[in-house]
């Protein structure tokens, strides 16, 4: 069972009906003063060892940290970002592959593979090729499976807006956004996008801390479909947007070009979530909005066994995507069998200690900046 570890935790990106989706380019911004460590190696080469002894280092200095988990495997780290230092570390190989834009002024790159000794590994490379291939095969597989689960899963949202009075829903966002935002700003805010939730070996994986985290108020749209949700949140943030504020959105990972699922204001403290049975927030709301208050359940109960089919058939699929995820990781940890020996550790560690040792003298030096 996986457990978050880290208060604030997003995916870096996520397998979706379309493909690998990663919102690279709203990780930092060397224009407003960021710094990016890009990590460039390969499997079992530190990598998450590297960016977890940054991890480390930020939290014993009590420094506000936002952890970038990978959605092949939640328990290891693609990236680690320290809002109030504009410093991140980030794994920069595919499938998220980045590359500096503005070398060393906004960008450097951390070559992991400079503590590899590749003559080591040629004699595998026949075998190692072959786990490459099988792992990015099964994780296409994962992919195509999620394609089928988004299928019945919008058909079921479908039939749902059917029976739904989006002008009510509309109008409730509307009165809220009223209520919380005020007035337009002339200047209009900013939208991060994250997810906070993926499907992954260890299963469907919600990363719930990190919204009470952020947020003392919350909004929870009760909605096993989302036609409701969908709509409410796109006002809200429509709204947010208009009135100045800096927002992270949150989409589906099955539907992630149209769907939100949950939206964070951390300068308001306040959320919104979406709660079904794929995330539900375990933790106190202001308010539950339930979405039967906009739908006709009398007219669309005709429709509960097509329903339950679409959601018992989705189910299966998503079953076999995790199955596949799981057939990935494990072809990837074969992978790191034949890397680990082949990387000087000693020259790594030296590596690792002078990254860790930017970021803590950054942390203090900010520390002593805000005491002055």
């Amino acid at each position: 069972m996986f457990e978050q570890t880290q208060p604030v935790s997003f995916f870096l990106g996520a397998n979706t009906p379309s493909g690998f989706v990663g919102y690279l380019d709203d990780l930092y911004d060397a224009k407003s003063g960021w710094h990016a460590f890009l990590i460039k190696s390969g499997p079992g080469t530190g990598k998450n060892t590297l960016i977890r002894a940054v991890l480390h280092a930020m939290v014993a200095l009590e420094e506000p940290v936002e952890a970038i988990c990978c959605s092949s495997d939640p328990n290891s780290l693609d990236g680690l970002r320290c809002p109030r230092l504009k410093l991140c570390i980030l794994d920069a190989t595919a499938p998220h592959i980045m590359e500096p834009r503005y070398w060393g002024a906004g960008e450097e790159t951390v070559d992991l593979c400079a503590c590899m000794r590749s003559a080591l590994l040629r004699s595998d490379a026949a075998e190692i090729i072959r786990l490459t291939d099988a792992c990015s095969a099964m994780h296409a597989r994962c992919r195509s499976l999620l394609r089928g689960a988004s299928v019945f899963l919008n058909e079921t949202a479908q039939i749902a807006a059917e029976y739904t009075d989006f002008s009510k829903i509309v109008h409730t966002a509307d009165r809220i956004a009223a209520f919380t935002f005020g007035r337009k700003s002339a200047v209009p805010g900013t939208e991060t996008r994250r997810f906070l939730s993926a499907v992954t070996p260890e299963g469907h994986v919600f990363f719930e801390k990190t919204i009470p985290s952020l947020c003392d108020t919350i909004y929870s749209i009760e909605d096993e479909t989302g036609a409701a949700s969908g709509v409410f949140l796109s006002v809200i943030r429509e709204k947010a947007l208009q009135a100045g504020y800096p927002i992270i959105t949150c989409a589906c990972p099955l539907n992630p070009q149209k769907k939100l699922e949950h939206l964070l204001i951390p300068s308001l403290h306040l959320g919104f979530t979406t709660a079904n049975r794929w995330h539900r927030l375990d933790a106190p709301v202001f308010r539950r909005i339930h979405a039967a208050r906009f739908t006709d359940l009398h007219a669309m109960r005709a429709r509960k066994q097509t329903m339950a089919f679409y959601r018992r058939t989705a189910k299966l699929f998503l079953q076999e995507a995790i199955s596949a995820a799981k057939s990935a990781k494990l072809l990837h940890d074969q992978m790191e069998s034949f890397y680990i020996p082949a990387m000087n550790w000693e020259k790594a560690d030296v590596l690792q200690h002078s990254i860790v040792s930017q970021f803590e003298s950054a942390s203090r030096a900010y520390s002593e900046k805000i005491r002055s």
